[in-house]
């Protein structure tokens, strides 16, 4: 395809592999358990992983672990495989240490510590040299020493100094290797055609295995994922992480079984969202036992709209019993029945509804504004008869106000979000978390609807729940030139900046909360309890010295980074200018993988945001409520081919 493209060369290089010998991970683990089981491992040093938790469980490593006579690992934290082990030595993380790494395209560069270690860490190049009988050497002396002895240009002072300034080792890029498709024979294409052929059942023969399919107590397909917040299970301990609800089933502090609509029909799965203002987070689900190659797991399902028939899939990394405060006890360990056969993909999996039910934390029925028009999607020949679909009705009706307008002289601040680039992945609700110190509640908490996020990610489905249209839409403050909760504040906590930001000063805010119930997007967020822990010494570090760390009974939100626009407005005047278009960035803006989100001056006609707001595919949330925001968005437009049959 990329031939055909005319891709090779431009988009698409290639190179040497950046591993030079690949290993079977696989097979050597099944090499060392077998190694171990045999008494012939006297000693075992495991640098990072957590094989007790993470090896397939036919392995039986933790058993077979427990044969050898001294056990070593080295790990960021104590962990499951530390449980076994007779020693463990803390390891530095790689923003601690000294160490270098390869690029995709094979360029190395020197890993610089950013902070001294926290906790006395030792990497693994100090481990491994110690145990060389180099004991007392540092990282940076070992990777300074490496690349003493490697061919670098010139003289070596003048070349590790130039690497540690430039951030990359010259001359250490793969060069691209030319590559030409190789015109398949025609034995190849006659053998293609005739398989092709067997692969395409008649709609009689679909018809037919779909019925045994779901015959009742057939077993099914299952998928093993990694979870799309903890990954394997090392970022379990990660309040952050635990918090952060899932793209699309918007689950917090919990994994679950995935099924289809029609699945959970078949097998009498259901679930139950909580009604009253204080439970509407907890939603009640079916517990059922997952039968798989002779071991079983009680797992809570969820109901996926657009997942695949006949099928179940669980997401890796819970179920820890030596993560740490925060990942302990948390969800269910689908390792318990991930074998070695069939790590990702297997068959046989038999579903049994027990009877009971299990409480989840779901975010996705938290700050509802369903049913409001507030995401507008069309395809493109939609768009090209009416290229204003996306101003809605209220579009050109004059605003009115009781209050007298505001002409900004300086700066304006405003925010477009594309909804077309959206994918729901978060990144943005965790880059907020971080620059602006946004407390953790815990599962508890998020049930009764208290998350802190000030950014959050609604989901939404359209159509047929067994192959709807997906809709992702980032919902910040929306920073409303008539905002209704500045009104209502009897201490005058939340007010408008003569930039257009809707600031919080928290010192005033005695927290009535009359700015939350008046905010028709609900967006403002209040802290019941002292979430913020300001004891603890390894956390203050972790904190945006920026940024005020908020305490209970204060209301908080997005500020648009106003930080940020501070820092960039002072290094503007002392050179005697204006703020450059693309020179301040919102924390959610810089961590978009997908740049649908743009901030800046609307008062500048030729900036980003201006011609993005000027686009007939702009809209307001509830302009019909003549909040008018500085926050709009730009609708979804889609380009199906008609020849490709998605129902």
């Amino acid at each position: 395809m990329n031939q055909a493209l005319d891709n090779i060369g431009k988009t698409v290089v290639y190179t040497d592999p950046i591993e030079a010998n690949p290993v079977d991970q696989l097979a050597s683990l099944r090499e060392l358990v077998k190694d171990m089981e045999a008494g012939s491992v006297r000693i075992l040093l495991m640098l990072g992983g957590n094989p007790v938790y993470t090896a397939p469980v036919d392995l039986g490593f933790a058993e077979q672990l427990a044969k050898v006579p001294l056990r070593i690992h080295s790990n960021l934290y104590e962990d499951e495989t530390s449980a076994y082990c007779h020693w463990h030595i803390p390891e530095t993380h790689y923003l601690e240490s000294w160490s270098d790494i390869r690029a995709y395209d094979g360029t190395v560069t020197i890993l610089q510590p950013l902070i001294a270690p926290l906790y006395s860490g030792k990497s693994s190049h100090e481990v491994l040299s110690a145990l060389a009988g180099r004991a007392g050497e540092t990282s940076y002396d070992i990777v300074r020493s490496y690349w003493k002895g490697q061919k670098m240009a010139g003289d070596f002072e003048s070349a590790w100094r130039r690497a540690v300034h430039d951030g990359v080792v010259a001359g250490t890029n793969f060069q691209p290797k030319t590559i030409k498709l190789k015109a398949p024979s025609s034995d190849w294409l006659a053998g293609s055609a005739s398989t092709s052929e067997t692969r395409h059942p008649t709609p009689e023969t679909t018809r037919a295995e779909t019925r045994k399919a779901q015959e009742p107590g057939r077993s099914l397909e299952i998928s093993f994922q990694p979870d799309p917040t903890l990954f394997d299970g090392r970022f379990a301990n990660n309040g952050w992480l635990q918090e952060l609800p899932k793209p699309l089933t918007k689950l917090t502090w919990d994994n679950a079984a995935l099924v289809s609509p029609k699945t959970a029909q078949r097998l009498g799965l259901s679930y139950q969202v909580g009604t009253t203002g204080g439970e509407h987070g907890r939603v009640f689900t079916d517990i059922i036992e997952l039968r798989y190659e002779g071991r079983t797991l009680r797992v809570p399902s969820w109901i996926m709209p657009g997942h695949a028939d006949e099928c179940v899939t669980l997401h890796l990394g819970y179920g820890r019993t030596h993560a740490g405060k925060v990942g302990n006890g948390t969800g269910f360990n689908a390792y318990a029945i991930r074998t070695a056969n069939a790590p990702s993909y297997g068959t046989g999996v038999e579903i049994r509804k027990i009877g009971t039910q299990y409480m989840l934390a779901c975010t996705q029925f938290h700050h509802s504004m369903e049913g409001r028009d507030l995401v507008r999607a069309a395809t493109l020949e939609e768009f090209r008869k009416n290229p204003d679909f996306a101003r809605g009705e209220h579009h050109n009706e004059p605003e009115g106000s009781l209050y007298p307008g505001f002409k900004y002289e300086g700066y304006a601040w405003g925010m477009s979000i594309d909804v077309s680039a959206c994918i729901g992945c978060n990144a943005c609700v965790a880059a907020c978390q971080a620059e602006n110190s946004i407390a953790v509640v815990g599962k508890t908490e998020v049930t009764r609807g208290r998350e802190m996020h000030w950014l959050r990610i609604d989901r939404y489905y359209k159509g047929d729940p067994e192959n709807p249209d997906t809709y992702h839409q980032p919902i910040p403050c929306m920073h409303c030139e008539n905002a209704p909760c500045e009104l209502v504040c009897p201490v005058g906590a939340t007010s408008h900046s003569h930039e257009g930001l809707n600031d919080m000063v928290y010192n005033r805010c005695v927290g009535t909360r009359y700015c939350s119930n008046n905010c028709p997007y609900k967006v403002r967020r209040f802290n019941f309890f002292e979430y913020s822990d300001f004891e603890t010494p390894s956390l203050k570090p972790m904190r945006n010295p920026n940024v005020t760390v908020r305490s209970r009974g204060v209301m908080e939100k997005c500020t648009y980074c106003v930080q940020r626009i501070n820092v960039a407005k002072i290094e503007a005047e002392k050179e005697n200018r204006r703020v450059r278009d693309g020179e301040i960035q919102t924390a959610c803006q810089a961590a978009c993988p997908t740049q649908a989100i743009v901030f800046g001056d609307i008062n500048n006609r030729e900036a980003a945001v201006a011609k993005l707001k000027a686009d007939s595919l702009n809209y307001g949330l509830l302009t019909e409520l003549n909040t008018r925001p500085r926050t709009t968005y730009l609708a979804k437009l889609k380009n199906p081919n008609p020849e490709i049959k998605t129902g």
